[in-house]
């Protein structure tokens, strides 16, 4: 099994993790080195080597190439790897929490998107020490749409369709529309359509723009449900083991990458709608039954993470629209 450690291994990355930030870290990510997630892991990079004088390096492993996205979590919490990229929301099943920024129609914008994220992460950094994580930043993706083969104007035309989820709110809002969720990462996306494995997905502009999706799909609807983000975190232990000034050189790298990659998505969001619709694709706003059928499973699927999330789910959203 790839994540199998055994008990000496793991007493000799305890026993260097003290010494680790001598040497090179290694980054996995679960997307291409173009997209602009990954440009601003290698500045990120590039601003940890220097703020620390060259005492630590970060290598970045695009599109999956060390680790598949649903193995860099568990990769970074054993010490297979110093520090790795996840889209928060593909861990969902292992706690509400991260499932948050994928709850269709609760944040749609990046202004509610960021206060979602104020709201939520500092219970987000406790969650993560608690598995042994430590929390850098997090970067969103623009405002997810909907790609098709065939014209959509309701929920019902997804009767039956194969969809692409990527996340437990995708395989759920799936199964409200009635289409068929099929687990795909988003190196395997380009595959999956050319094969016919999925036919649908609710994903960004980028992720479109990334696997020219315009060869494999002909519609994007730009039902704007949500804008999921990314985030950069390290093993606790080799965190643990830096000095006080290694540690606070990271946290102003994070902090410098965090701004720029919000600040990037935003800039990017019109850019990947033009360039979808630029080679080929359909890019237009979904009609309003649509619009009304999606909220009202937005509707519905925040009431099932509210009582998923218990408590402290109802502090965060209680938080973020100002109760």
């Amino acid at each position: 099994m790839r994540f199998g450690t055994t008990m000496a291994a793991s007493a000799a990355f305890l026993l260097t993790a003290g010494t680790a930030a001598a040497e090179n870290w290694d980054l996995p990510a679960a997307y291409p080195a173009s997209n602009y997630h990954t440009e601003i892991l290698e500045s990120f990079a590039d601003s940890v080597e220097e703020n620390t004088g060259g005492e630590i390096t970060i290598t970045v492993h695009a599109n999956g190439s060390l680790y598949k996205g649903d193995e860099i979590k568990r990769a970074v919490q054993t010490g297979q790897a110093q520090i790795g990229e996840r889209l928060i929301s593909a861990l969902a099943n292992e706690d509400p929490l991260f499932g948050l920024d994928a709850v269709p129609f609760l944040a749609s914008d990046f202004d509610s998107a960021r206060r979602l994220y104020e709201a939520s992460k500092p219970a987000l950094v406790d969650l993560l020490a608690e598995q042994n994580l430590h929390f850098l930043y997090a970067i969103p993706w623009p405002p997810q749409g909907l790609y098709t083969q065939q014209p959509i104007n309701s929920a019902s035309d997804m009767e039956g369709v194969t969809f692409r989820a990527y996340n437990p709110a995708t395989a759920r809002l799936a199964e409200l529309t009635g289409a068929v969720p099929t687990q795909i990462e988003a190196a395997e996306v380009t595959q999956a359509f050319a094969t016919g494995t999925v036919e649908s997905m609710i994903s960004s502009g980028a992720t479109g723009y990334d696997t020219k999706l315009w060869e494999h799909a002909e519609y994007f609807y730009d039902v704007q449900a949500w804008l999921p983000k990314n985030m950069v975190f390290v093993n606790a232990d080799v965190w643990e083991g830096l000095t006080d000034d290694q540690r606070s050189a990271i946290e102003a790298a994070a902090a410098e990458a965090e701004t720029a990659g919000w600040a990037k998505a935003e800039e990017l969001a019109q850019w990947y709608k033009d360039e979808l619709a630029a080679n080929g694709m359909t890019v237009e706003a979904p009609s309003e039954e649509l619009k009304a059928d999606l909220t009202a499973i937005g509707e519905t699927m925040t009431e099932e993470w509210l009582a998923s999330a218990g408590e402290t789910g109802r502090e965060i959203i209680d938080a973020y629209r100002g109760n």
